[in-house]
């Protein structure tokens, strides 16, 4: 269970499930058309990304044996808890059982976007962990994409089944644009994130990827050009949330107030917070404590699609 990181894969499966109960069916209902993707698929979708996922991570700590040697040698799990041709195997059996429910998912939604991802992304993820995140930023960027596609996912599943029951009437309604620009929004969140979680991580983990000669930002750039970098990322990231409070959210409700609250102590307040440990952090511990702020900083960002799900129908 640890070694494919059994909280991260509850998280993510909660992630989906939320993006779709409290976004993507709030958007349909406004525009009265109710839920309309089938339960069974929505869990085929979100089986088949935990999956991947999952092997993912298993491959992962399989190329990482000798960067874990050094950086984390009380948790490393390959070739002390598993061997190696036993973790290679059940990442084939994770992957392999993930492509497929993906791809079933895909030709019951009619949907060729979806079952290329299904086929691309586990492809990505044995090449990020066999050669991707050793280059400079590439492995990050590959990280935060994929994170993104999470919700994506659930957009793109949505406007399949629309395409597919109203595919007449749609191009006269606002649903397409309006379920991509939301559950976009959610993505973007998690790029940024999850890009500026990556690249903390990579701070942590830097003496074994000195050692092993990866081109790692904090590598190349050295830590204090780093943490510039990150801090232009999170800029960014609360730039964009202002956006949101101010171009997007109506004012004089309940829900919009608590709306403004909810982004400035649950998303705002932790970031820079974040920032602050990362500015001061000295040991690796102090980075790892820095990138579990990110981590709760994405989890309330999750949780914010409540006050969505509360606010769509007053937009």
């Amino acid at each position: 269970m640890r070694l494919v990181r059994w909280s991260n894969l509850l998280f993510l499966a909660v992630l989906m499930w939320v993006m779709e109960k409290w976004v993507a069916v709030p958007i349909l209902d406004k525009a009265a058309f109710g839920e309309q993707l089938p339960a069974y698929l929505l869990w085929l979708i979100i089986c088949a990304t935990v999956l991947i996922a999952a092997g993912g991570y298993v491959i992962n700590d399989y190329f990482d044996v000798k960067i874990d040697r050094i950086n984390r040698p009380d948790s490393l799990i390959v070739t002390h808890s598993v061997s190696k041709p036993a973790a290679m195997r059940l990442s084939l059996i994770l992957s392999v059982s993930g492509i497929i429910c993906g791809v079933i998912s895909a030709i019951l939604l009619r949907s060729m976007t979806i079952g290329m991802l299904f086929v691309i992304v586990p492809g990505l993820l044995w090449f990020y962990s066999s050669s991707y995140k050793r280059l400079f930023m590439v492995g990050n960027v590959t990280i935060a994409l994929l994170a993104a596609l999470t919700p994506m996912l659930i957009a793109l599943a949505n406007v399949a089944v629309l395409q597919l029951r109203y595919e007449t009437i749609l191009p006269y309604t606002t649903l397409v644009h309006d379920m991509y620009a939301w559950l976009g929004g959610f993505a973007l969140f998690a790029f940024l994130l999850t890009w500026i979680r990556e690249i903390i991580k990579d701070m942590q983990d830097q003496m074994g990827d000195r050692e092993l000669e990866c081109h790692s930002m904090p590598v190349v750039w050295g830590e204090k050009w780093t943490n510039v970098f990150i801090t232009v990322l999170i800029a960014i990231t609360l730039a964009v949330l202002g956006h949101l409070w101010y171009h997007v959210l109506p004012f004089p409700t309940t829900w919009a107030s608590l709306s403004t609250r909810y982004i400035v102590l649950g998303i705002v307040i932790p970031i820079l917070g974040a920032l602050w440990l990362l500015w001061s952090a000295k040991i690796p511990s102090d980075y790892k404590t820095c990138q579990q702020v990110v981590k709760l900083t994405m989890f309330l960002g999750m949780l914010y699609s409540f006050v969505v799900m509360r606010m769509l129908p007053l937009l």
